[in-house]
Formats: C-alpha cells, sequence, structure tokens
C-alpha cells in the first residue's frame, strides 16, 4: 500500500477496479468532468486523455464565449471595444487579478499576451542585461528547445558569445533529476559573472518541480536576476511568484490552462520592476499609459503603463482570449488548493498501480517520487520495447505522449481526469 497525504487525512491506495470506483463516487470535483469536451473513440466512449500537458481539453463554456464575441462583431463593428458585452478595448484587464491568482502573484504582476516564446524573447530584453564581465545564463540542460534558442539568440545579440556566456546545469552522472543544492553551487561558482537565471519551473521531460524560491534567492546573492518559463507549472502546480521574490516569468495556456491550440500566453513581472518606468523594454502603444494612448500622433514619447501590462505590444485578440477567459472561470471558482489536492491523489494513485502492475524491472518513473516535488505529470522510462509498447495505448484508448527515446508522458489533469481513467490506463499499460 501506498498512503499519500491528501491535505486532511491519510488514504491508503489498493489494487482494485472497486477502490477506484470509490475514489470517484466521493470526488468532490468529479462534476467538473462534465464541464469539458471529452475526445472520444470509434464505439462513442471516452477516450483515456492524459496529454492536458501538451495540449488541454476543451472548456465546453469556451464554444460559446467564441460565438459571443462573433455575434457582438458581427451586430456592432467597431462599436464594440466599448459596447459589447465584453468590452474589448479593456479584455486584457479581465485576467488581471484571475491571472494573479493562477501564479500567487499582486494584481498588476501579470497580464495575458502574445505567446510564451514572443513574452520570453521581450522579458529578456528586459531582464537580460550584459555588462563588463556579468554576461552568463544559467539553464538546465535539456531545457525546451524553444527556450534555448531564444536565450542563445539573446546572448548573441548583445555582442556576447553564446558558447562561453550559456551555462548548463544537469543532473549528476547517472541520475535523471536536478538536485537543488547543484543549482545554487553553479550559481555561487558563476558569481558576478552570472547575469540571470532561465530555468522551466517544472521540467517538460521529467516532469520534475524546481524550488524557484531557493533558486530566486541564490540568484539575487550573486547580483543576477531570476526568471522562469512555467510552461507545465502554471495551472498544475501552486505559485507564490511575488512571495518568491521572482524576477519575470512567462507561460503558455494550452495546457494545463485550456485554452486552446496557440493560445493566449503569460507574463509575470514582479511589481518592483512594474513600478519602474525607466526598465529597458520593446515598446507598443498596448503598453503605453492608457489616458493617453489615444493621441496617437500627438505624442512619440513612450509612456509605460504601471506593471506587468507595460510590456504589452498590440491590443488582446478577443478570439484567443475568449478559450482562455473560460478556462480561467473554472480554476477561479474551483481555487489551485482543490485542484492540487486532487491532483496528489490522482497521480499518487497512478504511481502505485504502475509498480504494482509494471514491478521495477520494466519500468522505471523518472519524475520525482515526492509529491512536493512535481505536479501531475508521471514520467515513466519504459526498458523494453519502448515504442512499440506506447504505440500500444492509444488503439487501446489511451492518449498520451512519448519523448525519445524511452519516456511515456502520462499526465492526470484533475479537472478532467477520472481515477477510473488512471486505473485503466495502468491496466492497459500493464499488459501491452
Amino acid at each position: 500500500m501506498n498512503e499519500v497525504l491528501d491535505g486532511t487525512e491519510s488514504v491508503s491506495y489498493r489494487p482494485g477496479r472497486e477502490f477506484a470506483e470509490r475514489l470517484d463516487a466521493e470526488d468532490p470535483l468529479a462534476d467538473l468532468r462534465t464541464r469539458f469536451e471529452l475526445p472520444r473513440g470509434e464505439d462513442g466512449e471516452p477516450l483515456v486523455y492524459l496529454c492536458g500537458n501538451s495540449l488541454g481539453l476543451m472548456p465546453s463554456r469556451a464554444r460559446s464565449m467564441v460565438v459571443e464575441e462573433l455575434d457582438d462583431w458581427g451586430k456592432l463593428a467597431v462599436e464594440g471595444h466599448f459596447e459589447s458585452e465584453r468590452p474589448w478595448y479593456d479584455y486584457h484587464e479581465l485576467f488581471r487579478e484571475r491571472g494573479a491568482r493562477l501564479v500567487g502573484a499582486r494584481p498588476g504582476e501579470v497580464v495575458m499576451m502574445n505567446s510564451l516564446t514572443v513574452n520570453l524573447h521581450l522579458l529578456m530584453i528586459s531582464f537580460y542585461r550584459p555588462e563588463g564581465r556579468r554576461t552568463k545564463v544559467l539553464m538546465e540542460h535539456g531545457a525546451f528547445p524553444s527556450d534555448t534558442y531564444a536565450v542563445r539568440s539573446h546572448i548573441a545579440a548583445r555582442g556576447v558569445d553564446p558558447e562561453s556566456a550559456l551555462v548548463r546545469c544537469a543532473p549528476r552522472e547517472g541520475e535523471d533529476l536536478l538536485r537543488t543544492e547543484d543549482i545554487e553551487a553553479m550559481i555561487r561558482e558563476a558569481g558576478e559573472e552570472l547575469a540571470l537565471v532561465m530555468l522551466g519551473g517544472v521540467n517538460f521531460r521529467t516532469g520534475q518541480l524546481l524550488d524557484m524560491q531557493r533558486i530566486t534567492a541564490a540568484a539575487h546573492e550573486v547580483g543576477a536576476r531570476a526568471g522562469f518559463d512555467l510552461a507545465h507549472a502554471a495551472g498544475n502546480v501552486p505559485l507564490e511568484l511575488h512571495d518568491w521574490n521572482v524576477d519575470f516569468a512567462c507561460w503558455c495556456s494550452y495546457k494545463y490552462l485550456n485554452a486552446g491550440p496557440g493560445a493566449l500566453a503569460g507574463a509575470f513581472v514582479h511589481e518592483r520592476h512594474g513600478s519602474d518606468p525607466g526598465l529597458h523594454r520593446f515598446a507598443g502603444w498596448w503598453g503605453n499609459d492608457p489616458t493617453t494612448r489615444f493621441k496617437m500622433q500627438e505624442l512619440d514619447e513612450f509612456v509605460p503603463s504601471p506593471g506587468a501590462d507595460g510590456w504589452q505590444l498590440s491590443n488582446p485578440p478577443i478570439l484567443s482570449a475568449a478559450p482562455l477567459l473560460a478556462s480561467l472561470e473554472l480554476f477561479d471558482e474551483v481555487g489551485m488548493e482543490a485542484l492540487s489536492r486532487k491532483s496528489r491523489l490522482l497521480t499518487g494513485y497512478l504511481e502505485y498501480l504502475l509498480d504494482e502492475r509494471l514491478g521495477g524491472a520494466g519500468h522505471t518513473v523518472i519524475t520525482p517520487r515526492q509529491p512536493r516535488e512535481r505536479g501531475c505529470q508521471l514520467s515513466v522510462r519504459v526498458h523494453e520495447r519502448p515504442r512499440e509498447r506506447f504505440e500500444q495505448l492509444r488503439p487501446a484508448g489511451v492518449v498520451c505522449d512519448f519523448r525519445h527515446p524511452d519516456v511515456i508522458r502520462l499526465a492526470p489533469v484533475p479537472m478532467y481526469t477520472s481515477f477510473g481513467d488512471v486505473y485503466r490506463t495502468a491496466e492497459i499499460l500493464g499488459g501491452a
């Protein structure tokens, strides 16, 4: 038996289907599943969808919210900027407090805009400022490629050699996970040459959740700044970006935030930076002080809006923003605390079943075993015929994904994954 603390009591897992049915019957969030569009197989039955770490399911309300905006566009045309049900002019303000609550920020520290990598580029203009010997950037080995491309391009654009300025922290030999003490040691070693720490808050391949508070403190001790890619963290794990004193962060919203393919992304800028109008940035008219935004040709000087809003370039894409609003309304209704509680139970149950059915010889869970060091994703290294075993899952009704050469990623998202789904997955994977 495996025991996991669900926040109020200790739960002992059991191996049979009846236990999964009992957990579903007692799940206070079970009805959330009915508020999503579930993909179905050829038999019309819902598939087991464990791929929310790649693309979240569609909230049912998203369809009607997009149609409402289309209707307003058709009826009101340009007047929709101020006269629609949700006026387009200040639509981004609908995310001000919702977005802040999502990542543990204060209102004004979060803005939803652009895509993740665009936001990373915009924020690095402000927070990677190489000067003298302070030119280095610390990243993790095996970071998501887009982050690596963005960082290397910024280093080169500032006239610095990426080969010497990019420092990578890696797991110890024979290990899959980063150790916080090793990251801290590398930060101290780089010292006054370090300009920026830029890491993924949750690693996309292993599912490891980093200690962002400790890493940020270590960066600040040597005079560097700390930023994080939260693509696999936002909506997945509890975050306290303001209290952790993180300088900046960015994330997409098509994974755990269920806002649709290529959805509007998010950015966090700590208020101590958002209140600094002199901080270097790329400017656009929607980031300008709204009191003078429409003076157009009368003013050439950019006066940034206070807070993260000052990093905006253009007015928000309403048809892309509407599904995000539909999703964040659900997050607000339920709260990250309740979602995290269920996530720990779901992921712990999947881990227990995999250990029971596959045994240590056939697989290795490379995601941390401690719930506080992960979100809902379990990355499973399959030792024999990994690709073949993965390809047997989709025909059996399980949607997940594969990372070369031997890792199957399984993400039981608490908003729409049932305990029965988890049981069925382990049953199928065990027989594959």
